[in-house]
């Protein structure tokens, strides 16, 4: 058993972090922006707020005065998505070993939570899609606080678990998870397949950049031993 002293906890990011979503987030942007008759941002453009909290997102990409309540947009966004889910092509991979990673730290002791600018809903039903559900103790979306870069979701995943925010990691593909993780305490590892550059995690505060899921647990055991 493993005392509450030895309690340590590594939090991922879900988007760009353990979950390839870009295409199926790209195209629900463009059906949101074209249902009210705007002109779509580009991917390069829209990859630049994924993170934030959805209505968040949106208002950052929508044009200024454009005249349209970016609750609008983001209901259009949500029946995009949802829409997309359903279609038995839907595809949402898990990058290139992450399950191998899991199950490593896992067997190693590190308990395993999720901090997104997900909903409750959409986590739940991408996990569940992947069947690593049940492997996180923590679940954290912005839909029940503010989201990202404030440090609640990552100070309620400390309070659930008991566990001390310098025994903590952090891994996320944005400046928004690095500044989030910087403000409450706890450690940083940036991953280099998602939406922001390695330059500009390490700026935000990354303390380690990881190319590959397989040199993440290495990362995690020099932050969190």
């Amino acid at each position: 058993m493993t005392s509450d002293a030895m309690l340590r906890l590594v939090v991922f990011d879900c988007d760009g972090t353990l979950v390839d979503s870009q295409d199926t987030i790209f195209a629900a942007v463009r059906a949101a922006f074209e249902s009210c008759n705007l002109l779509p941002p580009l991917p390069a453009v829209a990859r630049r707020v994924i993170g934030l909290p959805l209505r968040e997102a949106m208002a950052a990409l929508a044009p200024a005065n454009c005249g349209i309540d970016t609750a609008l947009l983001t209901a259009r966004y949500k029946d995009a998505f949802v829409t997309a889910r359903s279609r038995p092509d839907f595809e949402e991979p898990l990058f290139p070993g992450a399950l191998q990673t899991l199950d490593v730290l896992q067997a190693e002791g590190y308990l395993l939570g999720i901090a997104t600018g997900k909903g409750r809903r959409g986590l739940e039903s991408t996990l569940a899609r992947h069947n690593v559900l049940p492997r996180f103790v923590t679940l954290q979306t912005s839909d029940a606080g503010p989201g990202k870069p404030h440090p609640a979701m990552l100070e309620r995943a400390l309070a659930e678990t008991g566990v001390e925010p310098a025994a903590c990691v952090m891994v996320g593909d944005t400046t928004f998870d690095m500044q989030m993780a910087h403000a409450a305490g706890v450690k940083a590892v940036g991953v280099a397949w998602g939406y922001h550059a390695a330059s500009e995690l390490i700026a935000a505060g990354a303390d380690i950049i990881v190319t590959a899921f397989a040199e993440l647990p290495a990362a995690v055991r020099e932050l969190v031993p």
